[in-house]
């Protein structure tokens, strides 16, 4: 019997979190308290959206290449990515809760790490996934054939740049800048508009697609079968973001794991703020559509299109 995406999705968190485990330092490598902290956000609940989707773009893709790969064979040389994505997803999220940034006291569900253990330790802890991260991509696997150090050093380079100033770091500066910016008039619209869609595909979008990517990189994917990826995670990213500032709106934080109604208050762009909420609804609909027209020259699509489907109902 086939397993539901529900089974299949939660069979999927528990060797990420089972991987993460394993892969995260302990002392005497590093001091207990910085481990603790690390572990601390990586192991506060999430949907694991981002490494369930690398692992699911591994599996897809060795199906491609094989119609019967060896079951584990494909997630074992992409856990590696799935860890790393997301290390840089928890780092990122560290951070955005800081003062000087969204200044929040809760994420899933619990005081941020800034609020249980100060400033200074959550910096040094996101600091540290970040990096980690690499170290986790970077080590030495058998039997991804001989160009897997190759796979590997193209998914460092595609990871560090989503994670960087043309990405997730980029996003975040557009975010602060339109921080209390409003959006006014026609013209207002157009250029909050312009303005939203940069901020996201930087900020959310780039590791939502580097995370597919990586998993079509390190499973050995062809050229086109990763730019398929590409196209499939960008429209999954921008579905992704507009149910998300959906759920801001008409969440509660008992639900969302985190406060809700901060864009708001903040006078950032959403895209309900800027298109209302039924239109914003429409958007997200067509975003899912995309990224299932995407998935059509795939011989296997795998769990990609539940996935899309996941992300464009959830409720949380």
């Amino acid at each position: 019997m086939s397993q539901s995406f529900e089974q299949y999705r939660e069979r999927r968190r528990r060797e990420i979190d089972d991987a993460l485990e394993r892969i995260l330092p302990i002392p005497p490598v590093c001091p207990g308290l910085i481990a603790e902290t690390m572990r601390y956000s990586v192991f506060a609940g999430g949907k694991r959206l981002r490494p369930i989707l690398t692992l699911a773009a591994a599996e897809a893709v060795s199906s491609e290449e094989d119609p019967q790969p060896p079951e584990d064979l494909p997630r074992g040389l992409a856990m590696p990515g799935a860890c790393a994505v997301e290390l840089i997803h928890t780092y990122s999220l560290v951070h955005d809760d800081l003062p000087p940034m969204d200044d929040d006291t809760l994420r899933r569900g619990r005081p941020t790490a800034h609020v249980a253990f100060g400033e200074g330790f959550a910096i040094l802890s996101g600091d540290a996934l970040l990096t980690h991260a690499f170290v986790a991509l970077s080590q030495p696997r058998s039997g991804g054939g001989p160009d897997y150090e190759r796979r590997q050093i193209r998914a460092v380079a595609r990871l560090a740049e989503a994670a960087g100033a043309g990405g997730m770091v980029g996003g975040q500066v557009l975010d602060l800048n339109a921080s209390g910016t409003g959006a006014e008039g026609a013209n207002r619209e157009v250029d909050a508009d312009r303005v939203l869609r940069d901020m996201h595909e930087r900020k959310t979008g780039s590791l939502i697609r580097a995370a597919a990517v990586v998993g079509g990189i390190l499973s050995g994917g062809t050229d086109d079968t990763v730019d398929v990826l590409d196209r499939y995670a960008a429209h999954l990213g921008l579905a992704f973001q507009i149910v998300d500032d959906i759920l801001d709106v008409e969440g509660t934080v008992a639900a969302l794991g985190k406060t809700a109604g901060k864009d708001a208050a903040a006078e950032k762009p959403t895209y309900p703020a800027i298109h209302g909420l039924e239109r914003s609804r429409v958007l997200a609909r067509r975003a899912v559509e995309a990224a299932h027209d995407a998935l059509t020259t795939m011989k296997t699509k795998g769990r990609l299109a539940d996935i899309a489907d996941w992300v464009g109902s959830r409720s949380h």
